[in-house]
């Protein structure tokens, strides 16, 4: 819930100083329950964008929802940038703990704009690479794609699989928040509990480089 938490709190804080933005917040608001038709380790599904799958775990069930947003998003709105967040995996706890978030992207700029914002707000961010080395870990024999890659890399196998259903031409970053959606201690700006990460990052991202 915390990336789509993280989105909804955004537009609401743009909608609140009325920023002159032209930006669309999608959320993935699904249920994981189990039932007779769930899907299966062996399963091969098909995507919104066409593209096939082999499940072979079914915890990595978020990023079929969060591929799938992003289909519908590209098809619906044709958006010049897209930034998702989702708390995705456990190997970014893993990596950064609770202290950064982990970001992917496919344009320098983009990535820097959000390093930048991170820093500036205090949800920060660390960048970890994409590569076409990575990418390979989650072909499969059966399908285009596997949900899962190896244990090593867990987090960047996760974001190669998002960034497979990006639009060619699309700026995109893909921000795993698994760490720090959370907290069991309070801070100057939030309780014990949710955080709000993200919000605050994506408003400050907006004012310097999207207001216009």
């Amino acid at each position: 819930m915390g990336g789509a938490g993280a989105v909804a709190g955004t537009m609401k804080a743009l909608a609140a100083r009325k920023a002159k933005v032209n930006v669309v917040g999608v959320m993935g608001l699904v249920e994981n329950m189990p039932d007779g038709n769930a899907q299966r380790p062996g399963d091969v599904v098909t995507s919104m964008s066409g593209q096939t799958i082999e499940i072979l775990n079914t915890d990595a069930e978020g990023r079929l929802v969060l591929c799938d947003a992003i289909t519908w998003t590209q098809q619906t709105f044709r958006p010049k940038t897209i930034i998702d967040l989702a708390t995705l995996t456990g190997a970014m706890i893993v990596s950064l703990g609770n202290e950064y978030g982990g970001l992917f992207s496919n344009d320098d700029g983009l990535a820097d704009k959000l390093l930048a914002a991170g820093t500036a707000t205090g949800d920060k961010l660390w960048r970890f690479p994409l590569s076409d080395t990575y990418n390979k870990l989650i072909d499969s024999p059966i399908a285009d794609m596997k949900n899962v890659g190896p244990r090593g890399a867990g987090s960047i196998t996760a974001a190669q699989f998002i960034q497979r259903f990006v639009d060619e031409g699309v700026q995109w970053a893909h921000l795993d928040i698994a760490g720090m959606v959370w907290s069991d201690k309070a801070s100057a700006t939030y309780d014990k509990g949710a955080t709000g990460y993200g919000v605050k990052l994506l408003d400050r991202l907006v004012a310097e480089h999207f207001e216009g």
